[in-house]
């Protein structure tokens, strides 16, 4: 192992001298075998969740050290709202009450000033999946997510229908050579993009060490839900892309900014919470205030986890059109996991949190997917302001993973996709397409939100296989 210096610790966050006294002591004591590299990335983990690592008898004095440096750190206590900001919600049938419950309470933090509710929302972590809040100059980190900028993208190709038949086993083979799903690595070919050149990397210590590992996922796309697939999109007519209404092949992307952006919303989640005490079911939605250094240093390492994302779907898109000699007409996309500065009509200046929900302002193009034999829709906002300027970002789960699991055989679930003209590639059946909302339901819920413009239905569909 090489030398363990001060210097190496300050640059990952570790500022206290009797800490970074303790650490170096370890090190030389019980790391020996591991290099320099290995107990950088293992500090950094033990820096952003102590808590993990209480039990160890290696890494439980660093953590112990830690956490008592955490208590001392100045936090300010806040009480909840008496009752919630106004708050529209859509598709109320089809929504489950644990997501309306987990909204009402995002409505009355103190910084709320308004709130919607997404025709797709169902339950997940600090704001409910379809879950829109405007605040006032603060950033809640666990409202925009731990996959800061998940996103949408779609190619639409210079080919007609017919393509993806003639030209299936190609395609196929071009997906498992440029597609990588999974928690680890990435593509076999190293990735280039400029976002790795961002000089935030250098800028703030504790995202240096990062930098290694988000060079490796360029271009991957993670587990869950995410996905990349080609499929047809039939473009309606006097379509706002002006594109003639016909059907073309398409590429359509889901996935986020992998290991980056969950390690910047762990970091500074926990930041959150150990200087804004709210009660104790309400702590997750802890915020940072916009005028401070950690909401900017926040804003700024948010901001490059969105552009990691996008960069990782460009990689993607480009490779696979490179590799099967195509070339794209129309590229739209957008996250929706992320915050944005933004303006209600009344003047306000406010931070919108979308958890889950596809930007809609005026003729903002977006995409909503349904499921693996459902259609997505390629759609243009209305600027809707009582929803927040949103819409939902797909068809929302109705299931959670382990029902899906125990109501899908992998035969049951091979049967539907081939019945309706579908190839998986991976995937399993915590994705099934019952495990989803009607995506029909969905759009006929927000036709306030969204005019639609295409529909994509996929074809050749490649997931992760957990």
């Amino acid at each position: 192992m090489g030398n363990l210096r001060t210097k190496d610790l300050s640059k990952i966050g570790y500022h206290n001298d009797q800490l970074r006294s303790l650490v170096i002591g370890l090190a030389a004591k019980n790391f020996k075998h591991h290099s320099k590299q290995e107990l950088l990335d293992l500090l950094v983990n033990i820096m952003h969740n102590p808590e993990a690592f209480l039990d160890n008898e290696l890494t439980s004095k660093i953590a112990e050290k830690i956490i008592g440096k955490a208590k001392s750190v100045s936090f300010q206590a806040y009480e909840l709202r008496n009752e919630p900001v106004f708050c529209k919600t859509y598709g109320a049938k089809q929504i489950e009450s644990a997501a309306k419950k987990q909204m009402e309470l995002a409505n009355l933090l103190p910084v709320s000033l308004q709130g919607a509710l997404m025709p797709d929302a169902h339950m997940g972590f600090g704001l409910p999946i379809g879950g829109v809040l405007a605040t006032d100059n603060a950033v809640i980190p666990y409202a925009v997510g731990m996959d800061i900028g998940c996103r949408m993208a779609l190619s639409i190709i210079d080919e007609t229908e017919g393509f993806l038949k003639r030209y299936a086993y190609q395609v196929k083979e071009a997906m498992k050579t440029n597609t990588h799903f999974g928690m680890e690595g990435g593509l076999a070919m190293r990735q280039e993009h400029q976002v790795l050149d961002n000089l935030l990397f250098n800028e703030i210590p504790f995202l240096k060490p990062l930098k290694g590992k988000a060079a490796k996922q360029l271009g991957s796309s993670g587990g869950g839900n995410h996905f990349v697939e080609f499929g047809e999109i039939e473009m309606l007519p006097d379509n706002t892309l002006g594109l003639p209404a016909k059907k073309y092949v398409a590429l359509l992307t889901h996935s986020g900014s992998r290991g980056l952006g969950a390690a910047i919303a762990k970091h500074y989640t926990q930041m959150a919470m150990n200087t804004c005490k709210l009660p104790r079911h309400a702590q997750q939605l802890a915020w940072l205030d916009m005028n401070s250094e950690a909401g900017q240093q926040y804003w700024m390492c948010m901001t490059l986890a969105g552009e990691y994302a996008k960069a990782c779907h460009e990689r993607i898109h480009a490779n696979l059109l490179k590799a099967l000699g195509m070339k794209a007409l129309h590229v739209v996309d957008n996250h929706h996991n992320f915050a944005w500065k933004d303006q209600l009509t009344d003047g306000r200046s406010v931070i919108l949190h979308r958890k889950g929900a596809t930007p809609a302002h005026k003729n903002e193009l977006g995409i909503i997917p349904g499921s693996m034999t459902t259609p997505a829709y390629l759609v243009s906002g209305r600027g809707n302001e009582q929803a927040l300027f949103s819409a939902s970002h797909g068809a929302g789960r109705a299931m959670s993973r382990q029902k899906a699991k125990d109501n899908m055989t992998v035969s049951a679930m091979k049967k539907m996709l081939s019945s309706a003209g579908v190839t998986l590639m991976g995937g399993t059946v915590e994705e099934n397409p019952l495990a989803y909302k009607d995506i029909e339901m969905v759009m006929a819920a927000q036709q306030d939100l969204v005019d639609i413009q295409g529909k994509f239905y996929p074809r050749i569909v490649r997931m992760n296989k957990e």
